[in-house]
């Protein structure tokens, strides 16, 4: 089974993150995607991240029905920061007959030297980059392990949508509608 992991904070999940989810799941060789709700991404900071366990509500929530994606919190009782290659040998441990593949925006392949053991995920794991406008792919595009993906794409940023409840405007039709009925009765993001 080939199983694609789509990792972010989704910080919040928005209808961007799940446009891709789901051209990922339609449109490639992929049994199954798993978003993967990160605690702490080694490049970002974590002052401005939603409770772990809100945001794995939120993306269950964007996910509703659909059998073909799955919200995971495997990076959650892992160490922190949370590092790519620690939680694929992870997950290859208790899941051998599964075949992960990372998902991963053209912005973060430029940079993708810089993780660490980059060249082990690019050895053992296939990436499929779905591309960003206004970013260079870099050298590692035409890597064997690289799959470019045309998928569709919305210029919706989860800072945006938190800037926008925060002074309380409406997030519809920015987020999924289960997502924007829940934020709509709670405080979390203001």
């Amino acid at each position: 089974m080939k199983v694609g992991l789509f990792f972010g904070s989704f910080n919040p999940v928005h209808v961007g993150h799940m446009i891709i989810a789901n051209y990922m799941i339609e449109n490639t060789d992929l049994d199954e995607l798993w978003i993967v709700v990160s605690p702490q991404n080694p490049f970002k900071d974590k002052k401005s991240l939603a409770r772990d366990s809100d945001r794995l509500h939120l993306v269950n929530l964007a996910i509703g029905k659909n059998y073909k994606l799955r919200a995971s919190k495997v990076e959650f009782d892992l160490p922190k920061p949370s590092y790519t290659i620690d939680t694929l040998t992870y997950l290859k441990e208790k899941n051998p007959l599964k075949d992960f593949v990372l998902i991963m925006g053209g912005d973060n392949l430029g940079s993708f030297h810089k993780w660490k053991n980059y060249e082990v995920i690019l050895k053992n794991h296939q990436i499929y980059v779905y591309q960003r406008p206004a970013y260079d792919l870099g050298e590692l595009k035409d890597h064997s392990n690289i799959n470019i993906v045309e998928a569709p794409q919305m210029n919706i940023s989860a800072s945006y949508i938190r800037k926008e409840i925060k002074n309380q405007r409406s997030v519809r039709y920015l987020v999924p509608d289960a997502v924007f009925e829940y934020l709509e009765n709670t405080t979390l993001y203001q």
